[in-house]
């Protein structure tokens, strides 16, 4: 099991899904968490149940499509825990699905892209002016969608391909600081993004409520992806580069 012994990890989206997951795991294994959310009851619940365990956790809300909560954001880590070492975007949205692109509201195509493509930028923007010259470790959640395979939404697989390609090229935009960056793709994972995705393709297809719960029943658990990012956020995975694929 690798240690997180003192690092200080910020996970945004991380009251819930592979957010909530990689923040319980990283705490428990000696990280210092800061989890940004937009939902508040969330998040501020997740950090007085770690805090409450013994372990050290804060909570700031977050809507990243937002440049200041997403200063504000790092800045807590800054504030609460003297450093940042590791930001892990988590935090997105799938909407639009099995919609004909024809049909697809530029409303919905735009709010994804802001949520899910400018979040990401902007909270890895800031985390790179805290980590300086110190560097520190900067773990892209994108997903097979838009990079490997289809998706069921247009502005999602856009969105997520998008996400891919910003943790593709940025290491070359560092000025040099000893920064590694690692994007992460997530397959079927049984998170409420995925759950409700399911349900969508039921309706869209006309399946029968067994064959809805069936197909979440296929979903992996999400703490499966959560290690492998407590992984990469370790100095174990100091010689990894480049994307990860999970199942």
């Amino acid at each position: 099991m690798t240690s997180l012994d003192g690092r200080v990890v910020v996970v945004t989206g991380g009251a819930s899904g592979i957010g909530g997951a990689t923040t319980r795991l990283c705490a428990a294994r000696g990280a210092r968490v800061v989890i940004g959310d937009v939902d508040d009851a969330k998040g501020g619940a997740l950090a007085r149940e770690l805090t409450e365990l013994g372990l050290s956790a804060a909570f700031a809300h977050v809507d990243v499509t937002r440049e200041a909560d997403c200063e504000h954001l790092i800045q807590t880590a800054v504030s609460e825990f003297g450093t940042l070492d590791v930001l892990v975007t988590c935090a997105g949205i799938l909407q639009g699905a099995f919609v004909e692109i024809a049909e697809l509201d530029l409303d919905i195509f735009e709010r994804v892209q802001d949520v899910n493509v400018r979040g990401t930028f902007l909270c890895m923007k800031h985390a790179v002016a805290a980590m300086g010259d110190r560097g520190g470790t900067i773990l892209v959640v994108a997903s097979g969608a838009g990079v490997t395979s289809r998706s069921s939404s247009v502005a999602y697989g856009t969105s997520k391909a998008a996400v891919h390609g910003l943790g593709f090229i940025a290491p070359n935009h560092l000025a040099g600081r000893p920064i590694r960056v690692n994007t992460v793709c997530p397959s079927i994972v049984d998170t409420p993004l995925k759950r409700a995705n399911v349900e969508d393709e039921g309706r869209a297809r006309g399946w029968s409520r067994a064959d809805i719960d069936a197909a979440k029943k296929e979903l992996r658990d999400p703490e499966g992806v959560a290690r492998v990012l407590a992984f990469l956020a370790s100095d174990e995975a100091d010689y990894v580069r480049g994307t990860v694929f999970t199942a």
